[in-house]
């Protein structure tokens, strides 16, 4: 095991990289990558894509598009782990031995799979209709993501706490079983930027469809930033940042300083339009070098794809010996 504290995080390859994306995950974990005292490894989720997605274009186009996001946003893949899952077969197969240990129980009080036996239950459906096993056993599998490099923290959004808390209980049960094999992981959550909310106010998702996408061109930016959903307030009247979108989504990009002149700004009655645009001032400034790397990096695949391949050998230069300690735990062990 390492002395260091190893930090994993990944996203799923389903769609463009958002502002959500960014700030909750890639931003705090590329920071960390340059921490002397953390082993970061960061991963593409396509696995966990299919659960969501049967568009293969898309599968791949995303797995592009995320892959040149985290390099152009100065991710040193010298210092850190970057590979795709689906590169590493250690993963699965540690799937199927954690599946093995894992409670039924447990996998029916996973939220994504209890949201769609509500859908089914208030449509007056069989509870079970339209739900495959991939949804079902979609924890178990981040378990796995997790387990195989014993992380140590995953830095999360609140709606994926449960997760982490499910990894926890799978691998005490393995370990109570077999031995301990697996370090605990336990979830880091930015109270800030743990969810971001979309341009409707709601959590922004892919899902909700109201995401602000993280390479769009300057003039798109500015517009899609003006489409938050503000109240009907008047310049001059004072507001309350805490119940506005548009404050959670500046506090995300902003410094303590800015943070604290921009709610003095609230309550000095500052009118929604200067808010907005100071606000894409803001996430413009910062993401304006990037923007030109991510170009570079869409239009160059097969660096891309040179960059995850290296990180997948460094990956399973762990991986290997630890799924064959892993199989001689469990007795899958060779005869004689």
């Amino acid at each position: 095991m390492t002395s260091k504290q190893r930090v994993l995080t990944g996203i799923t390859t389903t769609g463009t990289p958002h502002l959500g994306n960014y700030v909750g995950a890639i931003k705090p974990a590329i920071a960390a990558s340059r921490d002397p005292d953390i082993d970061s490894f960061y991963f593409l989720a396509d696995y966990h894509a299919l659960v969501k997605c049967e568009d293969p274009e898309r599968v791949q186009r995303s797995t592009l598009e995320i892959a040149a996001t985290w390099l152009a946003l100065g991710l040193d893949t010298k210092r850190s782990v970057f590979y795709r899952q689906s590169d590493v077969p250690e993963i699965p197969e540690l799937t199927w031995l954690l599946t093995c240990v894992t409670a039924k129980g447990l996998m029916n009080r996973a939220h994504a799979y209890k949201a769609a036996v509500d859908e089914n239950r208030e449509a007056g459906e069989d509870l079970d209709l339209g739900i495959p096993m991939g949804l079902f056993c979609y924890p178990i599998l981040m378990a796995a993501d997790i387990l195989m490099f014993n992380a140590h923290r995953v830095p999360v959004g609140k709606d994926q706490v449960q997760h982490l808390e499910m990894a926890r209980d799978i691998a005490q049960r393995f370990n109570h079983r077999y031995g301990e094999h697996f370090v605990l992981p336990g979830a880091e959550v930015d109270e800030h930027v743990a969810t971001l909310p979309g341009t409707d106010g709601r959590k922004m998702s892919k899902s909700y469809d109201n995401t602000i996408a993280l390479w769009l061109p300057e003039k798109k930016l500015r517009k899609a930033i003006m489409k938050i959903k503000t109240n009907s307030q008047e310049p001059g009247e004072p507001k309350d940042p805490d119940s506005a979108s548009v404050y959670s989504v500046y506090a995300a990009f902003a410094t303590p300083e800015q943070r604290q002149q921009m709610r003095q700004a609230f309550a000095d009655g500052i009118a929604w339009g200067e808010v907005k645009q100071q606000l894409f001032e803001l996430v413009n400034r910062e993401l304006q070098a990037p923007r030109e790397r991510y170009e570079a990096l869409i239009n160059d695949p097969a660096r891309v794809e040179r960059e995850l391949r290296q990180g997948a050998e460094r990956a399973r230069e762990l991986s290997r010996p630890f799924i064959e300690q892993l199989r001689d735990a469990v007795g899958i062990r060779r005869l004689g």
